[in-house]
């Protein structure tokens, strides 16, 4: 398997998951889910005959990290869907990993079979793994905050305390938080297995290396977001701002990083360049 076969996966299973957002429109749910998995499964086996044929997990690169960015995205939006019925995020969901589907088309990367001794610990496949599935979640939660503050918060009648209200406003705030606690626990979980990777592969847990302190601010502004949610008068456009600007410094944590001169020659986690 070449990176040029891409494009034939990429087509098929984008056609899926556009199947599925349209059929969730018009209220045919197995048609939805089915077109969906089936979509999900075309793209992983892209992903998985990639890794065969590298021989290694394709995770080393930018474009093979947004290969699982773009697997992941359909699969939260589908497990929102599913539990909350939403249709509007399943379909903003495959637009995002139609976006990133194209990036790779457009600019491809090298893809080789080398890693550097570095990578080569177990440790290292899940560390990313999990960390995509997490940023999926957050990315969601994100979407669902934007949603929030351009259709539910307007007025001021909705700027009361959340408490107060017993409104689709205190439903959809609570699928944010879900999506928050659900994303942390993963990217928690990834971050232990960063350690333990960096540990084998550097012989030190945490080194407060440029992108290790990137992520500890992105969890902790997540961390903030869920405390300031459990205030008995807090705002509710205030923790959506919130919820914004921490899947900012996501970004930052996870691409933004390779552009800041501190990180240039310096920082360990600056491979994939």
């Amino acid at each position: 398997m070449t990176w040029e076969q891409f494009i034939y996966f990429a087509i098929i299973a984008v056609a899926l998951w556009i199947t599925g957002a349209v059929a969730a429109w018009k209220g045919k749910n197995r048609l939805t889910i089915a077109s969906t998995v089936l979509g999900l499964l075309v793209f992983f086996t892209f992903i998985l005959l990639m890794w065969i044929s590298l021989e290694r997990p394709p995770l080393r690169t930018m474009g093979e990290t947004r290969l699982w960015y773009s697997f992941f995205l359909p699969l939260a939006g589908l497990l929102i869907y599913t539990r909350w019925r939403y249709k509007w995020i399943l379909s903003f969901s495959t637009l995002l990993a139609v976006v990133f589907i194209c990036i790779n088309l457009f600019k491809p990367e090298i893809h080789s079979k080398t890693l550097m001794p570095a990578l080569q610990s177990p440790w290292f496949a899940p560390h990313v793994i999990v960390y995509m599935f997490a940023y999926a979640l957050l990315g969601a939660s994100a979407v669902m905050a934007l949603f929030l503050l351009v259709k539910r918060t307007g007025g001021k009648e909705q700027e009361k305390p959340i408490n107060n209200q017993h409104t689709a406003l205190t439903t959809e705030m609570d699928i944010c938080d879900n999506l928050v606690y659900v994303g942390m626990a993963f990217m928690t979980v990834g971050m232990l297995f960063g350690a333990l990777w960096a540990k084998e592969a550097w012989g030190h847990y945490w080194s407060w290396d440029p992108k290790e302190t990137w992520a500890a601010v992105t969890w902790f502004a997540y961390l903030v977001y869920i405390h300031y949610r459990q205030m008995p008068t807090h705002n509710p456009r205030a923790a959506l701002w919130m919820l914004l600007t921490a899947f900012v410094l996501l970004q930052m944590c996870w691409w933004g990083i390779n552009y800041l001169p501190s990180a240039q020659g310096s920082s360990i986690h600056t491979y994939s360049t």
